[in-house]
């Protein structure tokens, strides 16, 4: 048995692959547009990790509301620096939900509310502002 993909439905496709790809650093690997079934499909993989995939479906049109994702559980990154990859996410509107205050561990939810764990390659020191900044919302 192979790991293939996991799939995320994504209401705005290039509000998702801004998140994933500009804020995470996930790489697009192909994309399929299927106009008879009014889809898009975007494969994306860590560039560490090219084999493990996260499908975004992007159904043309629909107006389906997905609720709040609670129910998908969440995608697993491992990240160089917490701390730069927080910040990052910050600085482009993302609310960092668990913020890493013991240096190991954060939670942020992308567009369609998908909660998203970062967990640090190795352990930092806990640093400030995330070492008492409080958690915000769910993830």
């Amino acid at each position: 048995m192979k790991y293939l993909h996991s799939m995320v439905r994504v209401r705005d496709l290039d509000a998702s692959l801004r998140f994933y790809c500009e804020g995470l650093g996930l790489k697009e690997v192909r994309r399929r547009d299927v106009p008879e079934g009014k889809f898009t499909l975007v494969f994306l993989a860590a560039p560490d990790s090219p084999e493990a995939e996260i499908e975004l479906t992007h159904n043309w049109g629909s107006e389906e509301d997905y609720g709040s994702a609670r129910n998908f559980g969440h995608l697993a990154f491992q990240v160089d620096d917490i701390y730069a990859t927080c910040e990052r996410l910050q600085a482009m509107g993302y609310t960092i939900n668990r913020p890493p205050r013991d240096g190991h561990m954060a939670f942020v939810r992308s567009p369609d509310l998908v909660s998203v764990e970062l967990l640090q390659h190795g352990k930092l020191a806990p640093q400030e502002p995330w070492a008492s900044m409080a958690n915000t919302g769910v993830w």
